[in-house]
């Protein structure tokens, strides 16, 4: 299987970044192959809502969202990957999400995997509530499997992520599929 990761955080090196390479190598592991796509360092506009696409074709802006587009209309899972900031995910993944506008239709008939890999500091049961809901419209909207959410409550910092159970749980799900 080809996993495409949408690795979202402005922290390369942070707990979100330990969670992805975790998650990486399990499902390596399993014989998969795995595809990072660190899309804070690409050049990705917002939707201006112009739909200029007809929701399914050529976006007017010519940015590096024809890279992501690329992968993941040739993938079999996507991985969403996030620190929560505010109680929701990254400007930088949010602004992705947005785009897939241009190809719903063609990514909606892909039918494919997913999974939600997310870091935060707070600890507190409600802290993943309104991500993990945003996740699970988008899985039901684009017509995805769930396979799974990694929501690592109490990772602040990288020492504080390593430390904790979530880097093994992200190995622990890459490595079942």
């Amino acid at each position: 299987m080809k996993i495409v990761i949408l690795f979202a955080s402005p922290n390369s090196n942070g707990s979100t970044s330990i969670l992805v390479n975790s998650f990486k190598s399990g499902a390596q592991e399993s014989g998969h192959s795995v595809e990072i796509i660190d899309v804070c360092r690409l050049k990705i506009s917002p939707c201006t809502g112009c739909v200029a696409c007809g929701y399914e074709g050529e976006c007017v802006q010519h940015d590096d969202n024809g890279k992501i587009r690329n992968s993941l209309l040739s993938c079999d899972m996507v991985v969403f990957a996030t620190p929560l900031y505010y109680y929701g995910m990254s400007a930088q993944l949010k602004a992705v999400i947005d785009r897939f506008c241009a190809y719903n239709s063609s990514l909606n008939r892909r039918h494919l995997k997913s999974a939600l890999l997310a870091v935060a500091w707070n600890t507190a049961d409600w802290t993943f509530e309104a991500l993990s809901v945003h996740y699970k419209t988008l899985v039901r909207y684009i017509g995805l499997e769930d396979m799974g959410m990694v929501l690592g409550f109490g990772c602040g910092t990288p020492s504080m992520t390593r430390s904790g159970k979530y880097p093994k749980a992200a190995y622990d799900l890459g490595r079942s599929l």
